[in-house]
């Protein structure tokens, strides 16, 4: 069992920045491939971005590429994802993500296990 907490959510206006913290207790976090999802009002729950368990390989939605990074520290078994430039579009629950295939396989259905999630708003 992987329990995950996250933080870092909250109001931006456009253009703005914000750090998100993924905080992982249980079995071993540096075996996991981590990652985080968004899900806007009235829209489906997608891919964000992931990072394999070494953080020598990452993967990236589209549409955050050149302005999120993702990071983790498997020391203090917490993933982290940067989010620069941010846009109105980018409103969104942000969900952190565990699951070992997560890098291959970023299907909803498909991932372990998952944060509650934190609230990110960027105003217009």
């Amino acid at each position: 069992q992987v329990h995950l907490v996250e933080s870092g959510g909250g109001l931006v206006q456009d253009g703005g920045a914000l750090r998100l913290s993924c905080a992982a207790s249980g079995r071993t976090f540096s075996s996991y491939v981590m990652g985080w999802f968004r899900q806007a009002p009235g829209k489906e729950r997608e891919f964000v971005a992931a990072i394999n368990w070494s953080g020598s390989s990452t993967r990236y939605t589209d549409s955050v590429k050149g302005r999120f990074t993702i990071s983790r520290d498997n020391a203090k078994n917490t993933v982290f994802l940067q989010m620069n430039s941010l846009k109105p579009d980018d409103t969104a629950v942000y969900y952190c993500a565990a699951d070992p295939n997560l890098m291959g396989d970023r299907r909803v259905d498909a991932v372990d296990y998952w944060g509650q999630g934190t609230q990110v708003t960027v105003s217009s």
